[in-house]
Order: C-alpha cells, then structure tokens, then sequence
C-alpha cells in the first residue's frame, strides 16, 4: 500500500488532499506543527526531527504543504519565514532522497514580481519583491538541488476548508451593506480541492519538473467577489477601489503582485489533465460547503 507523509495537514489544501485520495489505498502519515488526533507533530525546519520521521516510516510520497503564508508578517518575521518555506522544503528533499520518495512541493505566483500583462509560464524568469515570494523561491532552488524525484506547484488565489477569501466576504456580507474590495490586482481563484485533484494525478507519474496549477481563466478580487455574492444570493454592494485606495485605508507592509495570472503552460505541453475553469470550481465550493 502507498504511503504519503503530508506536512501542513490541518491547512486547506492538507485537508483537501487527504479527501482527494480517499477512495485509493493509501495510508497517510498526517504531519503538523502541533499534534492531534492521527496527526504527528513536525517542525519540518529541524533537520534531525525530519530525517528520523522519515527514514522510520519510510513513505513512497512527500507532500508539503506547510508555509509560512502571513505575506505582511514575513517582511518582519525573515528568519522564521526562511527557516518554514525554505529550509524546511530544503530538509523533506533530503530526507525524500534519502528513502527514494518522491517529493512534491507547493509554490506561489509571488515567485513572480506581478507587473507581466499575459500570463507567467514555468519558463518565465521569477523575480519577487516580497519575503514571502523571495523565501518560497528559495524553497523551489532547494528542492530542485536535494530531491532526484520532484514536482514543485505554483498556485495562487487558495481557497478550501479553513480561514480563506471566499469566507472573509461571505462573513463581511453578514454585517456590511457594501465592500471595499482591490479591482486592480488580477489573478486566477483556485481551489484546494482542484489543486489536489492535479497534485494526484501528476504524483502517480514521473513527469517531473515545475507546475503551474491554478484553475483556467481570470480576474480580480472585486470580480471575484461578486461572483461569490452571486452565486449565494448576497445582496451586498461590491466597491471597486485600486490598491493604493486600499493601502490608505487598511496599510499592508508586503507589495502584492498587480498581475498574479500563471498558465498552467507544463501541464497543457507534458499531459492531457486539465483544471476546472476557476467559475465552476467556485460554484462546486460554494455547493458542498
């Protein structure tokens, strides 16, 4: 029976993989900073904490969706930022290799600076401003140089089981008659279920390499969340506002990127898998949830 050690997962795409495979043989080995009912706690930045896990229970996969995702708190967290979303990938490949697994990594677009104007592919030379975007590069460089057997994942707009976008504006539309929300930031929605619906389709082949994986199509955050009050039948007013407007009114400290849209460019070349287009994965979201 295969064996999958998943890192990160009480997080939304943890959670979403797990339910993905659920009607495989598979036994996971569910992994997470802190423990819990099946889940083993692992601070994936502790070399020694990883190799022992790993060379023990000797999984046929590795999936690490751990991170350190606070954008704005990672310009003043460096240290601890580098040490979860570049060490820690760093240390799973070595420990990967070590046991012959394969070691599947999850990326983002801020890899990329965001000023492009048609969509990033795979060959596309990054270049982040943020720390989160520089540390998750530096993961992406670590993994390439440690783990023989990889797939690296770029994905961007995550929504699942868990605190995410979606919720935010359905939970503002309960006690707000009208939303400030950024149009000029475009990108592609995705959700964690479609992500783990390729994450398992690519992990049972040896088409190895780096990934773009969002859901087709784009839009902004303000498009993006009319169709959310759309499709539930919210009648809260959607302001259009630029991100500089948004700045004066809730300061961030990390640049986003203006243009975060990734063409899943690999997968269309190397595979006939296709992701869902980002409006019927929302529609199928918002319906199970």
């Amino acid at each position: 029976m295969k064996k999958i050690l998943v890192t990160g997962c009480n997080g939304q795409l943890g959670r979403a993989i797990r339910k993905e495979y659920e009607q495989d043989e598979v036994t996971f080995i569910n992994t997470d900073v802190a423990p819990g009912e099946g889940v083993i706690a692992l601070d994936i930045t502790d070399i020694k904490q990883v190799m022992a896990l790993v060379t023990s229970e000797k999984p046929d996969v590795i999936i690490n969706c751990a991170a350190h995702t606070n954008v704005d708190a990672c310009e003043t967290q460096w240290d601890l930022a580098y040490q979860i979303n570049a060490i820690g990938p760093r240390n799973l490949s070595i420990a990967a290799n070590a046991v012959d697994a394969k070691m599947i990594h999850v990326s983002t677009d801020y890899v990329f600076e965001g000023n492009g104007t048609v969509p990033y592919t795979e060959f596309d030379e990054p270049n982040p401003v943020s720390a989160y975007g520089k540390t998750k590069l530096e993961g992406e460089k670590f993994v390439k140089e440690f783990a023989k057997k990889h797939f690296i994942f770029r994905t961007a707009w995550l929504y699942g089981d868990g605190k995410n976008f979606v919720k935010t504006m359905l939970r503002l539309s309960e006690t707000h008659e009208e939303v400030n929300v950024v149009c000029d930031q475009l990108g592609t929605p995705t959700s964690a279920k479609e992500l783990a619906k390729m994450i398992r389709h690519l992990e049972g082949t040896e088409n190895y390499g780096t990934f773009h994986a969002t859901c087709e199509g784009s839009t902004n955050w303000a498009e993006f969340t009319e169709e959310i009050f759309r499709l539930t039948g919210k009648n809260t007013k959607v302001n259009y506002v630029t991100s500089e407007q948004y700045a004066k009114m809730n300061p961030a400290s990390a640049k986003r990127p203006a243009f975060s849209i990734l063409e899943n460019y690999m997968l269309k070349l190397t595979s006939d898998y296709r992701m869902a287009d980002w409006h019927d994965a929302l529609k199928e979201y918002l319906n199970e949830n």
